[in-house]
């Protein structure tokens, strides 16, 4: 059910044209390779466990988690949205994670209300999935705006580090905009870094994020179909910058930050079926196992 559920809205793709890499040096925390790899794609992925601790414990060097937030996301009253709050003082950096899609009632809803309903103004500029602003603000104020003022006054200066996979990344995005706009913490200190994000807003969100998020990241895998979701000819839903694009084996990647959306990352590389495991796997990892498992094979 869910390749077919995706399957059918990717539709309408772009022709491949050749790679060319385009990056920039604006940004105040730069993408690396390392942390993503190595620490942010394991911290994505406890959130699809109970006992997101036993995560950190394998990758970082004594980050301590502070709360896990579990809230209703959407009409199913079964479907949860999932997001925490941790700190590691050996990066200097306090960490927020959102959980992403856990099972095939929740990516239609996902399907349905992004792509064909509900719209919501978004404070900082243009309109975005009612779904990620719901899921977002139930956890925002569920828990993790608390937390994240109590951790910026303990750890004056730190990093903000923002990240989640798949439907997580949408609200990471979200979580980044809502932060910097509403000046909360110094923008060139926040740093979003989410993998297999869909496309959250339209034109203006983009745009609006841009603005305010100098340090936002995209990680895209491949013939990952999400990132492609909803496509752009229904209702105006672009990428805001910038995208990491890894080919199959994730071992180098091009960075395209010059426009919101690029045809020579992903946009450009696109299979007419894309591929399910490519959305499921980053760096060599399955996400949401990483969590079911506690991490064993970090």
């Amino acid at each position: 059910m869910k390749a077919i559920i995706l399957l059918a809205l990717v539709g309408v793709m772009v022709m491949a044209v050749p790679f060319k890499t385009e990056t920039s040096t604006q940004y105040t925390i730069p993408y690396n390779d390392a942390t993503a790899r190595k620490k942010l794609i394991y911290a994505s992925g406890a959130a699809y466990g109970s006992n997101p601790q036993a995560c950190l414990d394998k990758v970082f060097n004594g980050a301590q988690l502070r709360r896990r937030v579990e809230t209703r996301c959407d009409a199913s009253p079964t479907d949860k949205c999932v997001g925490y709050t941790a700190v590691s003082t050996d990066d200097k950096a306090i960490i927020i994670v959102f959980r992403g899609t856990t099972n095939n009632v929740q990516l239609i809803m996902e399907g349905l209300e992004t792509i064909f309903t509900y719209h919501t103004p978004w404070s900082a500029g243009g309109v975005v999935s009612t779904y990620f602003n719901d899921g977002f603000l139930n956890l925002w104020n569920g828990g993790i705006k608390d937390d994240f003022n109590t951790l910026v006054a303990k750890y004056p200066g730190y990093q903000v580090w923002i990240t989640g996979h798949s439907l997580g990344g949408a609200m990471a995005s979200l979580a980044a905009s809502y932060i910097t706009y509403n000046k909360l913490y110094d923008n060139t200190k926040v740093q979003l870094v989410t993998f297999g994000e869909p496309r959250v807003g339209d034109q203006a969100y983009a745009t609006s994020f841009d603005k305010y998020v100098p340090n936002g990241f995209r990680v895209t895998h491949a013939h990952d179909p999400v990132p492609h979701l909803p496509t752009q000819n229904l209702q105006n839903y672009t990428h805001h910058k910038a995208e990491v694009y890894y080919k199959e084996k994730m071992t180098k990647y091009l960075i395209c930050d010059d426009v919101d959306e690029s045809s020579f990352c992903s946009n450009g590389n696109v299979l007419p079926d894309g591929s399910i495991s490519d959305h499921l796997n980053y760096f060599d990892v399955n996400v949401s196992d990483l969590g079911y498992s506690n991490c064993a094979h970090a």
